[in-house]
């Protein structure tokens, strides 16, 4: 199982120097609360992962330092430089990174670094359930097979 297979591919973006406000806008009307911050790949006509906003950001670093948000840009409050995965990586290669940061989302990108997704556990636990679930599954299948070649 590799991160392309599980990746989703509807990544709501933003730039830095958008107001943040826009951002806590753009995460309400997309459902979202992960934003990643990204700027043009002038060779690869894509985009490039160069930070990350979570709504957790937006509420420890303003709201409960009773800021402005108004006088903030997204730039201001992002994580810069994300701790990204490739598409080409494993499963268990992303949840060591995002076990050893302490997060649970990472952008995705592809050979080239241009942004192709967002890894969340939401994602690995649906594919490891499905897994289980074919285990499951066989086991069942074997007695069953096994009960009608047996009496």
């Amino acid at each position: 199982m590799n991160i392309a297979s599980l990746c989703s591919g509807n990544v709501v973006t933003i730039r830095e120097f958008e107001e943040l406000s826009a951002a806590a806008q753009l995460m309400r009307e997309k459902h979202v609360g992960y934003l990643v911050v990204v700027t043009p790949d002038v060779g690869g006509g894509g985009s490039r992962p160069i930070g990350v906003l979570t709504d957790r950001d937006i509420v420890v670093t303003v709201v409960a330092k009773d800021t402005d948000a108004r006088t903030l840009r997204v730039g201001d409050v992002m994580t810069r430089n994300p701790v990204v995965v490739s598409e080409s990586d494993s499963v268990e290669q992303a949840l060591q990174r995002m076990r050893s940061i302490g997060v649970r989302r990472l952008p995705v990108v592809g050979s080239n670094g241009a942004l192709v997704g967002v890894l969340s556990l939401d994602e690995i636990i649906d594919a490891l359930a499905a897994a289980l679930q074919n285990v499951g599954s066989s086991i069942k299948a074997e007695r069953r097979i096994e009960t009608a070649l047996r009496p």
